[in-house]
């Protein structure tokens, strides 16, 4: 395995992440079991993954309890993300919520699941307009106090927003849409995105020292080269249904350019996923990519990704292909 270290974290970060999304459940992700995403958690952290990725709303809860069991006796050997910001009422409808009270309840929440005291690093999942960032991060910066958290980051915040909440906390990473077919993209599952990544957030986290935690580093399974265009890729209750780039015209033309990317990926004997995984650690400012993995098959490929690097003459291919493919980046 290998790590990268930045100037806010004490800790260095394994360069592969473990995300926890795809362990939400069988009602949230196909092809998904308890007990195949606790086998895959163990051996991730014996093959050196230490970054784990999860959230409260991945299952409504049910992600970070079974990141919970699975990490039973070896929690000082991990580093746990996780976040608050997004909450659902009695019918599972989410909405945004960054007040005080809840934050205090959402980490308390958090804590009982995973089974353990604190939370190495806290993000806020989403802005909340209704809340002023600086009553959020007095609160968050309460936690921090109480030993309940170590380090706070935000997740898909705009640059604007992060420098306000910089005035009031220590930010120490940020995380946001990234691969290589979404570099600066407008939005997420029909979600506004008001950030770039490439444009504004790389530079901005190498200026400040902080971490970069790029998710959907697979476009959720299509920079895998297995989807079809003529099939169905997964069923309606599977939560990439409603990402909107994954069917109709929209997929038609991301499916182009990775049919491209397959021809380079057997012309070099190396799985697009672990092509789309170098891609991004090509990128020195990519601190731990937050990669999914719901058995021990995925993970064994996510990590034959860095076994290897892209040189320059492959990244430069990959720039052209992409760049001509008339995909907006």
């Amino acid at each position: 395995m290998k790590y990268r270290k930045v100037k806010k974290i004490e800790e260095k970060l394994s360069t592969l992440g473990y995300g926890c999304w795809g362990i939400s459940g069988p009602s949230f992700w196909d092809g998904t079991t308890d007990d195949d995403s606790i086998k895959t958690i163990r051996k991730a952290v014996g093959e050196g993954i230490n970054f784990f990725d999860v959230a409260p709303v991945y299952g409504f809860g049910h992600a970070e309890e079974v990141l919970g069991k699975a990490i039973k006796g070896m929690r000082n050997d991990i580093f746990i993300a996780t976040k608050c910001g997004l909450v659902w009422d009695q019918q599972n409808r989410i909405s945004n919520c960054l007040k005080p009270e809840s934050i205090r309840r959402e980490i308390e929440a958090s804590l009982r699941r995973l089974q353990t005291d604190r939370v190495d690093l806290y993000q806020l999942h989403w802005p909340d307009p209704r809340v002023d960032i600086e009553e959020t991060m007095d609160a968050v910066n309460e936690l921090k106090k109480a030993g309940m958290i170590r380090y706070i980051g935000l997740s898909n915040f705009s640059l604007s927003l992060a420098e306000r909440a910089m005035k009031v906390s220590d930010i120490a990473s940020m995380q946001g849409l990234y691969n290589m077919l979404e570099r600066n993209p407008k939005s997420y599952h029909n979600i506004p995105l008001e950030y770039a990544v490439e444009k504004e957030v790389l530079p901005f986290v190498k200026e400040n020292g902080m971490a970069f935690l790029p998710y959907s580093p697979l476009f959720q399974g299509l920079l895998t080269g297995t989807f079809d265009l003529e099939r169905e890729n997964f069923s309606s209750s599977d939560v990439r249904s409603a990402n909107p780039k994954l069917s109709g015209p929209d997929f038609e033309k991301y499916y182009s350019v990775v049919k491209e990317l397959n021809a380079i990926s057997g012309e070099i004997g190396k799985p697009l996923s672990q092509i789309a995984i170098n891609w991004l650690l090509y990128h020195k400012e990519v601190t731990s990519i937050i990669a999914g993995a719901q058995n021990i098959a995925q993970l064994e490929q996510n990590l034959g990704a860095v076994e290897w690097e892209i040189d320059d003459g492959l990244y430069g291919r990959i720039e052209t292909l992409v760049k001509n493919s008339g995909i907006d980046l």
